[in-house]
């Protein structure tokens, strides 16, 4: 059985952000690297049709940072 924690380090790859649609990715940073990751994903250069989001954020007791980055279609 996969643990959360193996999959949230193993999420940390952005590689796992794809091309061929709707992608969820979990990252768990400290507070600093966790803005500039998802600042990071946001800016980048998606084809046509396709958008990504935050999708959800928390801090964690130890201070670090747990976020989710969702790669959607828009709208057509």
């Amino acid at each position: 059985m996969k643990r959360p924690r193996d999959l949230a380090d193993r999420s940390r790859d952005p590689s796992q952000l794809t091309d061929d649609g709707p992608v969820r990715v979990t990252f768990t940073l400290p507070l600093n690297a966790a803005r500039l990751k998802a600042r990071q994903i946001l800016d980048q250069s998606l084809p046509i049709g396709y958008v990504n989001v935050v999708e959800h954020w928390r801090q964690l007791p130890d201070g670090q940072v747990e976020f989710t980055m969702r790669r959607l279609p828009t709208a057509k």
